[in-house]
C-alpha cells in the first residue's frame, strides 16, 4: 500500500496561535514597553499564579533559567550564600530525575553540584520512589531532589514528597511539560519547595521562548526578580551586593504568553483526543501508550507516546550518534518507525535519552530500585535480567506526532503507517 507523503509538514508539537497574542505584543509596541518591564508581564504572572494556584509566579527568559534560579535558591536556603565564583551547591549532591530533558539537571552543575541520577518508574514514566529511597540509604547527606513531570505527565508526588520530608530534603519541581496537568485536583507547578514551567516554542502554551519561577513564599519571589535582574540593589546608582543574571522575561514575549492562557484547556483537550485516537488505533498492535495514573492524576497529555513490546522489538543498536537495525517480519522498533513517519513528512522523535546514559554524566552516580546501579555488571543483568527501567523505555519508545493542528485523517494515516511497520 502506497501512501503520499504530507505536502505540509506535520509537527512533533509546534505553536498554535490564536490572534490574541498579536493583540498584546502590538500593544507592547504601542506603548514603548518593549524591555523586561511591562503589563503583559505583570498580567501574565497574575494569571499563571492564579491557576497554578500558588502566591506568587516571577516571568525569566526560559525554563531553564527559572530553574537555575529555584535550584540557586534551595542551595543557599540549604547551604548559605556562597562566596562570589563559588556555586550554591559546590561539591554537594543532588537527586535528579534520569529520563528528562538535560536542562532539568544542567543547573546543578552550573551551581557546582553534582547530580545523582535516580531510575525511572514504570506506572509514569517518571522518578521512582523506591529508587529514591533507595539513594537515600546510600547518599543520606542528600538535602535536594530534582523531579520531572515527563510529557506532561504527573509523577508519584506523595511518595517522593514523602520520602523527601523524612529525610529533610527540598524538592524543585520542573513542570516545564506539564502545565495544566493535576494530580489529585492540584496543579503541578505546587508541589516543589520551588517549581518552574515552561513557554519554549513546543509547549502547550507558548510564548516562543520565556519560563516561570513559581512559588508559595513572596520573598522568594523578590529574591528570584532581583536575581534575573543583575541584581541590582534599591539605589539611585547601580549598586550590586551579589551574583545577577539577565533572566528576566521581555514584555513582548509575556505578550504571546498572555495571549495564549485562555486557550490552555483547548490545548489540552486537543492533546488528550490525540493520544486517545492513537490508543484506539494501536489497540491491535504490539505496543502500549506512555501511561499514567488515572486513579490520581490528569495529564495535560503534551506528547504522544508509543512502547513496543519486548518480544514485537526487532533488532536494533544505538551508538552515541548513529543506530542499525534489522527489519524483521511482525516485529519493529523505533528508528523503523520514526523512519516510517519522517517518508511521509511527519515528525516524531526518541524518547529522552536517560541522563546516566549520556557521556557528559556517564560517570555520575545513578540508583535504581535494586541500589547503586554503577555496581551492577553486564554479567549481573545477563544473569538476572534485570535492567534500569529508563534504559529499558528508551530503547523501546518514541514519541509520537503530537502537533494539535493535526487532522483526524491525517492522524489516521499516520496510525496507518505505523501499523505497516509490524507486517
Amino acid at each position: 500500500m502506497e501512501i503520499k507523503p504530507f505536502e505540509k509538514k506535520i509537527y512533533l508539537s509546534s505553536p498554535t496561535m490564536h490572534g490574541d497574542e498579536l493583540k498584546y505584543m502590538q500593544e507592547a509596541y504601542e506603548t514603548n514597553w518593549m524591555s523586561t518591564v511591562g503589563a503583559n508581564i505583570n498580567e501574565t504572572e497574575r494569571l499563571v499564579a492564579e491557576k497554578i494556584g500558588c502566591k506568587d509566579a516571577v516571568a525569566l527568559s526560559c525554563g531553564t533559567a527559572a530553574l537555575h534560579l529555584a535550584i540557586k535558591l534551595a542551595g543557599e536556603r540549604l547551604y548559605g550564600q556562597p562566596r562570589v565564583g563559588h556555586g550554591s551547591l559546590e561539591g554537594r549532591k543532588v537527586f535528579c530525575s534520569d529520563m528528562t530533558f538535560d536542562a532539568t539537571v544542567n543547573p546543578v552543575a552550573y551551581e557546582g553540584g553534582e547530580a545523582v541520577y535516580i531510575d525511572t518508574e514504570r506506572d509514569t514514566w517518571n522518578m521512582d520512589p523506591k529508587a529514591l529511597e533507595k539513594a537515600f540509604e546510600i547518599y543520606p547527606e542528600v538535602k535536594l531532589v530534582v523531579i520531572a513531570h515527563l510529557y506532561g505527565t504527573p509523577g508519584k508526588v506523595d511518595e517522593i514528597r514523602k520520602i523527601c520530608d523524612a529525610h529533610g530534603a527540598l524538592i524543585v519541581e520542573d513542570a516545564a511539560e506539564s502545565f495544566g496537568a493535576t494530580y489529585k485536583g492540584q496543579q503541578t507547578g505546587i508541589f516543589g519547595d520551588y517549581s518552574v514551567i515552561s513557554f519554549n516554542g513546543n509547549k502547550i502554551i507558548t510564548g516562543s521562548s520565556g519560563g516561570m519561577f513559581l512559588t508559595n513564599n513572596v520573598d522568594d519571589a523578590h529574591k528570584v526578580r532581583k536575581w534575573s535582574t543583575q541584581s541590582r540593589e534599591d539605589a539611585a546608582w547601580y549598586q550590586h551586593e551579589e551574583l545577577g543574571f539577565n533572566y528576566r522575561m521581555s514584555n513582548v514575549i509575556a505578550g504571546v504568553v498572555r495571549g495564549q492562557m485562555p486557550y490552555l484547556e483547548e490545548h489540552i483537550a486537543q492533546k488528550k483526543a490525540i493520544y486517545e485516537r492513537y490508543k484506539e488505533g494501536f489497540k491491535d498492535l504490539p505496543v502500549t501508550m506512555n501511561p499514567f495514573d488515572a486513579e490520581n492524576s490528569e495529564p495535560n497529555f503534551w506528547l504522544s507516546c508509543l512502547l513496543i513490546n519486548e518480544d514485537a522489538m526487532c533488532r536494533q543498536v544505538r551508538g552515541e550518534k548513529d543506530v542499525l537495525y534489522v527489519s524483521e517480519p511482525g516485529k519493529s522498533c523505533p528508528t523503523e518507525i520514526l523512519e516510517a513517519i519522517a517518508a511521509i513528512n511527519a515528525e516524531g522523535r526518541p524518547i529522552w535519552k536517560p541522563m546516566h546514559m549520556q557521556p557528559i554524566y556517564r560517570m555520575n552516580g545513578f540508583v535504581t530500585e535494586a541500589g547503586n546501579g554503577r555496581a551492577r555488571s553486564n554479567a549481573y543483568i545477563k544473569e538476572t535480567g534485570f535492567e534500569d527501567v529508563g534504559s529499558d523505555i528508551f530503547n523501546r519508545g518514541l514519541c509520537l506526532p503530537s502537533d494539535n493542528k493535526m487532522t483526524t485523517e491525517q492522524q489516521d494515516v499516520i496510525i496507518e503507517v505505523v501499523k505497516m511497520c509490524f507486517v
